[in-house]
């Protein structure tokens, strides 16, 4: 599972094929699917949804009722001609996103092209997308609960995997074997994949959970999000809503966990940024003049497991860039980070297992782009 995309390139630029992943059902596949779309397209990006699941949960977390449409991606998948049909079962869900619609019927695929050879019934996906106009910086693939033909599809078409993984240690087992399977698929199918971890479902008021996400955090490393989606109720209001939670409720902390989700994707794409995510970044981080400084900041707390700090001085990647030290001063653990910057002022917040948090020692802050109040940093 190495870093090596394969990106399909439309007229210079990178689209980012992402399969959302996990045979294991109730991991947050779907909710992670909608809800990172939303915040990608309120970042500015276009994002195009393939619903793969027969389930059809993604199709109706976007507001539209699989049994009234007329087509959905079976037409696409079922026909060695289907590839070019892609573009007209697309239906536009809103300003920034489009979604390619799941059906039942879809469940009938693999016994349908049972008689047909490999390549051909799993690179059908692929095809398809490699049809598409340039109209998408992001293609988030919804996959069912299961490693089959549908699965194998999304993994050929995509040179990113995300695997939501619900925050206990009988999920973790799963997904140590999921990640087995994936890498060896990889070499069946022929290219690399990307693989990282996204932990869901945490509810960071209990010592179970701060453990479980410690315990993730160290068995997968560098394939872990510093991102954590916690259990928040809006969600699952959104989903019936048929909306995006950055479109729900922007000011949840489901909205929040997602748009953090959005901007660590678009910081750290597996093999090169797009010409536009640089544009991005560079017009969001100030650029100050004058020689660097070391600049310590300190952070306080008796029950914190894990605290890392983002700001628009590293990409709002937590902790790149940064030396961490932590020590105790009685009942309190206390992490310190050692920032080089040059003067300016710079936006940034805390990552406290998970969760993100202003300083509470700096009575200084502004609106992030997302309503949350951002720290403010002043170094001369």
């Amino acid at each position: 599972m190495g870093f090596e995309g394969a990106e399909k390139r439309f007229g210079g630029d990178v689209m980012r094929v992402i399969a959302i992943v996990n045979q294991k059902g109730g991991c947050g596949k779907t909710t992670t699917t909608v809800n990172l779309a939303g915040a990608l397209a309120a970042d500015g990006y276009r994002v195009l949804i393939v619903d793969m699941d027969p389930q059809a949960h993604a199709t109706l977390a976007v507001g539209l009722e699989p049994d009234d449409l007329d087509v959905n991606l079976y037409e696409v998948l079922v026909d060695p001609s289907g590839a070019s049909r892609l573009d007209s079962v697309i239906i536009d869900v809103s300003d920034q996103i489009d979604i390619a619609p799941s059906s039942i019927v879809l469940s009938a695929l693999e016994q349908k092209l049972a008689t047909e050879r490999h390549d051909a019934r799993t690179e059908r996906l692929s095809a398809a997308l490699d049809k598409l106009p340039p109209l998408y910086d992001y293609v988030l693939i919804d996959c069912p609960p299961n490693v089959g033909l549908l699965t194998f599809n999304a993994l050929r078409a995509a040179s990113e995997v995300l695997v939501p993984l619900e925050t206990s240690f009988f999920a973790i087992d799963g997904v140590q074997k999921l990640l087995e399977t994936i890498s060896l698929l990889s070499d069946r199918i022929g290219h690399e994949l990307c693989v990282r971890v996204l932990p869901t479902l945490y509810d960071g008021r209990t010592r179970y959970a701060r453990q479980t996400l410690g315990d993730i955090r160290e068995l997968f490393k560098e394939l872990c999000f510093d991102s954590v989606i916690r259990l928040n109720v809006k969600l699952r209001e959104a989903a019936r809503a048929g909306l995006p939670i950055s479109l729900y409720a922007p000011t949840a902390n489901g909205a929040l966990d997602y748009a953090s989700v959005a901007l660590e994707l678009a910081a750290s794409p597996p093999a090169q940024i797009s010409p536009r995510t640089v544009a991005q970044q560079e017009e969001s981080i100030v650029v100050p003049e004058g020689p660097p400084r070391e600049v310590v900041v300190r952070f306080a707390d008796s029950v914190a497991g894990d605290v890392r700090i983002a700001g628009d001085f590293n990409g709002w990647v937590p902790d790149r860039g940064v030396r961490s030290l932590i020590a105790s001063e009685g009942l309190e653990r206390v992490w310190t980070k050692v920032l080089t910057l040059e003067p300016g002022t710079y936006q940034y917040r805390y990552v406290v297992d998970g969760e993100w948090r202003e300083d509470p020692t700096n009575p200084q802050s502004a609106p992030g782009p997302t309503g949350q109040p951002n720290s403010i940093l002043h170094v001369v």
